[in-house]
């Protein structure tokens, strides 16, 4: 299924901007989502999360990060897809704050940097070889699904989780930065599409780092 996003034409009352600008929106808005987790992770006491009632905290979760997506997905207007953005970042950041408490610092930083160099690596291929991350894109959404309800049996009805899951979801985030890079340099270069680029990066990158970070602290 292709996400809306990627899917824009282009619209001539929306301004165009450089190859190099555009990216540059892509790598600040990035920036700013992994800051405002990095802030939580500091100043947010893992505890007040823990005390949230998980109905009450996974109810929000999802109706933030929907409404964030549904923002960015449907609007054209820069401010609007950075809301939604940021409505997709902070429940994000309470779900990266929760399981980084479990990890010594030292791992956290080591899966950090695997996931930086592992998602640099995946957007130069995304660059180099765009047609073969498009005609994957749908076996990687079935994949995902299919990860998904296996881990949610193991889980709820097994009581089990087996390491090779985690391996396989990391494969496939690796998949949808290169997708989702090649996806966005194919989009016309405006100051929304940047934004909205990013905020489908964003939530890739997260997902291979807690993946990573997961597989790190099983060694």
């Amino acid at each position: 299924m292709q996400n809306p996003v990627f899917a824009r034409q282009s619209n001539p009352l929306n301004r165009s901007l450089s190859s190099g600008a555009y990216n540059l929106v892509i790598g600040l808005t990035l920036c700013w989502g992994f800051w405002v987790n990095w802030w939580m992770v500091g100043n947010i006491p893992v505890e007040s999360i823990r005390s949230i009632h998980p109905w009450l905290f996974f109810g929000g979760y999802f109706a933030s990060c929907l409404t964030g997506a549904r923002l960015f997905h449907r609007s054209s207007k820069p401010w609007v897809s950075f809301r939604g953005y940021n409505l997709v970042v902070v429940p994000f950041g309470l779900i990266v704050n929760l399981v980084v408490s479990r990890y010594d610092s030292a791992l956290v930083h080591e899966a950090i940097r695997i996931t930086a160099l592992v998602t640099l690596g995946m957007m130069l291929l995304g660059t180099l070889f765009p047609r073969f991350f498009a005609s994957i894109a749908s076996a990687l959404t079935v994949a995902l699904l299919l990860v998904i309800v296996v881990e949610l049996v193991e889980l709820f009805i097994l009581g089990i989780h087996h390491g090779v899951i985690d391996w396989i979801v990391v494969l496939i985030f690796c998949g949808y930065v290169g997708v989702d890079w090649g996806r966005a340099n194919q989009l016309p270069k405006t100051l929304d599409n940047a934004i909205d680029s990013a905020a489908a990066l964003y939530m890739d990158i997260i997902n291979l780092f807690l993946r990573i970070l997961r597989i790190l602290g099983r060694k």
